[in-house]
């Protein structure tokens, strides 16, 4: 890719008498690229190593960086920091994406931005030392969306019920889903309300980016989900018969049949299929990663 001495350059800057609300207005002057226009930018830079067609795939995508990176504001760091580490992700992901595989930049490089901004978090997130394996990893970054799911809005430590089924859904022990949610509460989150500047003035709600979907997002969440969807039957093949009904019936069934009522399809017990489900969904996970990864699909989240 461009050496990062002449990509940033073109980057509106962030901090110092650059304010984050002048930021976000700046690069919505950027446009967003037709997809030939896209694609033919991406070869020469593939080809020429063009550093004005790298620059010009990066900052048509700044807004999916800042748009991203807002979802990560309650971990109490600068939404500044987490764009600037968006940005970074965002280059990689171009310097790495073949327009030859057929689907936008978009979807490519959300990954990359993502995993960027949560290596940042964990590098900044002394609370969260734990956070050093993949299954930890997710764990810190689903936890609160599967807390949302079960309604378990209280401060406190979790319902045993609520910390079964998190484990199981994320594949950890329930002792590291306590101790993660535990660690998360000491942390708290930045109200939207806290001033941001010496003089009193502005506060973190001025600043969140227009809720509308970017186009360009929807784009890349639409192949995203194509993507996701073409992986999981390919991976699905990887499980024998009893596995592919148990999960198929457990997870991916929009009425879930109970431990009960599947033990009694098999004549297990209700523990055995709940061992069978977790041991399946983990090889599914692990099949997906392999064949992401051989096809270059996706890059490395470790």
């Amino acid at each position: 890719m461009a050496t990062s001495s002449t990509l940033p350059a073109v980057v509106p800057a962030l901090g110092g008498d650059q304010s984050l609300n002048h930021y976000l207005a700046d690069i919505r002057k950027f446009p967003i690229l037709k997809p030939e226009e896209e694609y033919m930018l991406a070869k020469r830079f593939q080809e020429h190593q063009d550093p004005k067609a790298a620059s010009r795939l990066v900052t048509s995508h700044l807004r999916l960086v800042a748009k991203i990176a807002m979802g990560y504001r309650g971990y109490g760091l600068p939404v500044s920091e987490l764009i600037s580490e968006g940005n970074i992700g965002l280059m990689q992901g171009v310097k790495k994406f073949d327009p030859e595989r057929g689907f936008r930049l978009a979807t490519y490089a959300i990954w990359w931005i993502k995993a960027s901004i949560q290596e940042y978090i964990l590098r900044s997130w002394s609370l969260v030392k734990m956070g050093t394996t993949a299954a930890q990893k997710k764990l810190f970054f689903n936890l609160r969306r599967l807390k949302s799911n079960l309604n378990a809005f209280e401060d406190g430590d979790l319902k045993p019920d609520e910390v079964k089924s998190i484990a199981t859904n994320l594949g950890v022990s329930s002792e590291e889903v306590v101790n993660m949610n535990r660690r998360m509460a000491m942390g708290g989150d930045s109200s939207l309300n806290v001033t941001i500047r010496e003089d009193g003035e502005g506060q973190m709600q001025d600043w969140l980016v227009d809720q509308e979907p970017l186009q360009d997002q929807q784009i890349a969440e639409e192949e995203e989900s194509l993507v996701r969807h073409k992986l999981l039957i390919e991976a699905m093949d990887k499980l024998n018969d009893r596995e592919k009904h148990i999960l198929t019936e457990r997870r991916l069934s929009d009425n879930p049949k109970t431990l009960e009522e599947l033990s009694q399809v098999y004549g297990v017990s209700r523990e055995r299929v709940r061992q069978i489900e977790v041991r399946a969904f983990d090889k599914l996970q692990k099949a997906i990663m392999e064949i992401a990864g051989d096809r270059k699909l996706l890059p490395a989240m470790a």
